[in-house]
C-alpha cells in the first residue's frame, strides 16, 4: 500500500476515482475470465485423460497383435505388406480464439479425398475410412496383422487430437497465469493504492476547508471587534 504523489485537489480527486471505477471494473472483468478459463483448463484435462487412455489401449492393443503377428509370418512378408499401399495423408492446422487465446486444431485428411470441400462429410467419410481401410492385400497375411494395422489407424487421429489438446492445455495455463498475475496487481496493489490515494487527499482536503473555516472566522471575530472600537471611540467623541 502507497499514497501517490499528486496535488490534493478537487480534479485530482475526481481523476483517481474515475481510474479507481475503471480498475475495479477490470478487476472484476479479469476475475470473471480467470474463473472461465478455469473451467476451460479443466474441462480440456478431462478431456486430454480420455484421449490418452484411448491412445494408450490403441498402441496396447497394436502391439499386441503385432507380436502374434510377427510369431505366424515371417518379418519380411510383414514389412512389404506395411509398406505396400499407404495413403498420402495431408495435415491441416487451424486456429481458434478461446477465451482471447488462440489455440491450434489439427486435421488429417486423406489426398484423394480432398476434393470433397464439406468439411462434415469429408471427416466423416474420413473417420469411417481410417477405422476400416486395410492398405495391402489379403493374400499371405494372418488376421492378427490386420487387426494391428487397424488399431494403428484408429489411434493417428486420437493421437492428432491429443496432441491438439495438449498444446490448448499449455495455452491456457500461461493466460491463466498471466491472468492471475493482472488480477493480483489490481487487487493487492493498484486498486488500495488508489483508495489510500484518495483517502489522503480527502482528509487533506477536509484539513484545509477547516483551516479556511478558522481564518475567515478569525478575520471576522477581526472585523468585528474593529466595528466594536470604531463604535465605541464614535461614543466617547459624542459623549
Amino acid at each position: 500500500m502507497a499514497v501517490m504523489r499528486v496535488n490534493p485537489n478537487r480534479m485530482e480527486l475526481m481523476r483517481l476515482r474515475e481510474q479507481l471505477s475503471v480498475a475495479r471494473r477490470g478487476h472484476k472483468l479479469l476475475k470473471d475470465k480467470r474463473d472461465e478459463l478455469m473451467r476451460q483448463f479443466i474441462s480440456t484435462v478431462k478431456h486430454n485423460q480420455e484421449l490418452r487412455a484411448e491412445v494408450e489401449n490403441l498402441l496396447k492393443q497394436y502391439n499386441q497383435e503385432m507380436v502374434l503377428a510377427r510369431a505366424v509370418m515371417p518379418e519380411q512378408v510383414i514389412e512389404t505388406a506395411l509398406f505396400s499401399g499407404y495413403d498420402n495423408l495431408i495435415l491441416q492446422s487451424r486456429r481458434k480464439n478461446l477465451m482471447s487465446v488462440q489455440v491450434p486444431e489439427f486435421f488429417v485428411y486423406d489426398q484423394r479425398m480432398m476434393e470433397d470441400r464439406d468439411e462434415r462429410r469429408e471427416r466423416a467419410r474420413e473417420r469411417d475410412r481410417s477405422q476400416t481401410y486395410i492398405p495391402y492385400g489379403f493374400t499371405g497375411v494372418s488376421g492378427e496383422l490386420d487387426h494391428a494395422i487397424l488399431a494403428l489407424r484408429k489411434a493417428l487421429p486420437v493421437m492428432i487430437e491429443l496432441a491438439t489438446v495438449e498444446k490448448t492445455i499449455q495455452l491456457l495455463a500461461g493466460e491463466i497465469a498471466k491472468t492471475r498475475r493482472r488480477v493480483n496487481s489490481l487487487e493487492h496493489r493498484m486498486i488500495p493504492d488508489l483508495e489510500d490515494t484518495i483517502r489522503s487527499i480527502t482528509m487533506k482536503m477536509e484539513e484545509n476547508e477547516r483551516a479556511n473555516t478558522t481564518r475567515l472566522m478569525k478575520v471576522k471575530d477581526l472585523i468585528l471587534e474593529k466595528e466594536i472600537r470604531e463604535r465605541r471611540r464614535r461614543h466617547e467623541k459624542m459623549s
